[in-house]
């Protein structure tokens, strides 16, 4: 146990911020001004963080990483925004061979993950929080360049290995997913095209700063029943709203988007097609749902207006 920790496990908060990368004048600031969270107080008045209070911090970071202004971030942490809690000791693991540099362990710790409790919750509770945390950390200059590019390459193709393993036979339907024009960040997108394969789904995945023109020739020529449009940054919304609006106004495909831009009541309003929230399990069964739900009134060749906006 180290001087900055009790018998209780609480941190200090200089503890806190070495240990999630947030300066303690950032952290300060929440509680300030959005009394969150409210650790308890020595009798000398200094803030002591519990394990539960420290989750709470990492999920507030990492939402305002994809995109969140931070009132929103810390909104969605206290009314439990549907994430799945990620397995920290395989998280942990994953970014100790990050920081080695070992991709051999990497794709160890995934294949373990992957055999304990399936493809889809290793993508949500070890493979994306990881993802998160080493971005995190390169951003606050506590680890290189080169430590998460090899852990983003080694998420990548454990992605890739799971969806050529559960690569469906004979025809499936077809669903193009891309980033909007100006968004770069795609591995999210890349994990939800592997949950979709594997529920016999076949992926174009056309990745990031994808133009409007290349998205709509890419779901007419493949004739897609399904087009996902994604940006995590909010200065990227307009653009990708133009994407959205283009597939929208093609029939036979149902349009969905998701990521941080959208993320509020108010980014959504007046926005096309079916919003995908924030939880990629939940995402690929709304997809299903809402091609199900066309499928069984016999409108499959017809524009489906399901949830639109929601």
């Amino acid at each position: 146990m180290s001087s900055d920790e009790t018998i209780d496990g609480s941190l200090a908060i200089a503890a806190v911020s070495d240990k999630l990368g947030i300066p303690i004048p950032t952290i300060r600031s929440w509680e300030r001004r959005y009394g969150f969270p409210t650790p308890s107080r020595t009798p000398g008045k200094h803030r002591r963080y519990t394990r539960t209070e420290i989750d709470d911090l990492r999920a507030v970071r990492d939402a305002i990483t994809q995109g969140h202004p931070a009132s929103v971030a810390v909104t969605l942490v206290r009314d439990g925004a549907p994430t799945a809690p990620p397995r920290r000791e395989e998280v942990e693991a994953l970014l100790g061979a990050g920081m080695r540099l070992d991709p051999n362990a990497a794709r160890i710790v995934l294949h373990d993950a992957t055999e304990s409790v399936g493809a889809e919750r290793a993508i949500v509770e070890v493979a994306l929080p990881a993802l998160q945390e080493v971005g995190s950390r390169w951003k606050t200059g506590t680890c290189d360049v080169a430590n998460e590019h090899l852990l983003t390459d080694s998420i990548r193709s454990w992605l890739a290995r799971l969806s050529t393993m559960a690569r469906p036979p004979g025809r499936p339907p077809t669903a193009v997913l891309c980033c909007g024009p100006k968004e770069l960040h795609s591995v999210g997108l890349e994990a939800f095209g592997a949950m979709l394969t594997r529920r016999g789904w076949s992926i174009v995945q056309l990745g990031p700063l994808t133009p409007v023109d290349a998205l709509v020739s890419s779901v007419v020529e493949t004739r897609a029943r399904v087009a996902v449009v994604v940006a995590q940054r909010s200065v990227n919304r307009r653009s990708t709203l133009a994407s959205i609006e283009a597939v929208d106004r093609l029939n036979g495909t149902d349009t969905f988007y998701a990521g941080g831009a959208f993320s509020s009541a108010s980014s959504r309003r007046g926005v096309p097609g079916t919003y995908l929230g924030s939880d990629l399990i939940e995402a690929a069964g709304v997809v299903e749902a809402v091609i199900s739900s066309e499928l069984g009134r016999g409108r499959l060749g017809d524009r489906g207006r399901v949830s639109r906006g929601t």
